[in-house]
């Protein structure tokens, strides 16, 4: 058993030369080990720490964002309301035209009267909803020298000896298509 003992002792020698060179290498790159685990525990705590840095800079730019809108909202429906009684005065002011224009002009016929008013109301309506702020400023151009032939005419059937029986002026403004 000579030969079998031999060949167990040198199978157990390599074997425990194997486990003692495996040994030897772990024990080697421990420090390596070491060092690569607290670097990546380091790692991640700086990267925890950028991201909670990052998620209060988020919600801060959030809350800025958030309070921004809101002021802006506000500030739209504070001016949408100005809007809303500003366009209610025209519309007003418009009716108290077409009183007058009846007023003035005695013998003016109601359709006319309603032309006149309707046309006022479309310039008025042209105007609020051009979005352009040239244009807009045109429409409003449009609506006051409209409203200045209205006015003259009315002035004029006053002031005139014999009573006039069409606003011209008025009738002349809405032929030329403006």
């Amino acid at each position: 058993m000579s030969i079998l003992n031999r060949w167990l002792s040198g199978a157990l020698g390599i074997w425990r030369s194997k486990r003692d060179e495996h040994l030897r290498w772990h024990l080697a790159r421990q420090p390596d080990v070491a060092a690569l685990r607290e670097a990546r525990a380091l790692a991640e705590q700086a990267l925890v720490a950028q991201l909670k840095k990052q998620a209060r800079h988020l919600a801060h730019e959030l809350a800025m964002r958030e309070t921004r809108h809101n002021n802006e909202l506000a500030m739209l429906k504070i001016q949408c309301k100005q809007d809303l009684k500003d366009y209610q005065q025209y519309l007003q002011s418009l009716e108290k035209l077409k009183l007058s224009l009846r007023e003035n002009f005695s013998h003016l016929p109601e359709a006319v009267a309603f032309t006149i008013h309707h046309h006022a109301k479309q310039l008025l309506n042209r105007m609020w909803d051009e979005q352009d702020p040239r244009q807009k400023l045109k429409m409003e151009m449009q609506l006051l020298e409209f409203m200045a032939a209205v006015h003259e005419d009315s002035i004029g059937s006053l002031n005139a000896a014999e009573p006039v029986s069409l606003p011209q002026k008025t009738l002349a403004f809405i032929d030329n298509g403006s």
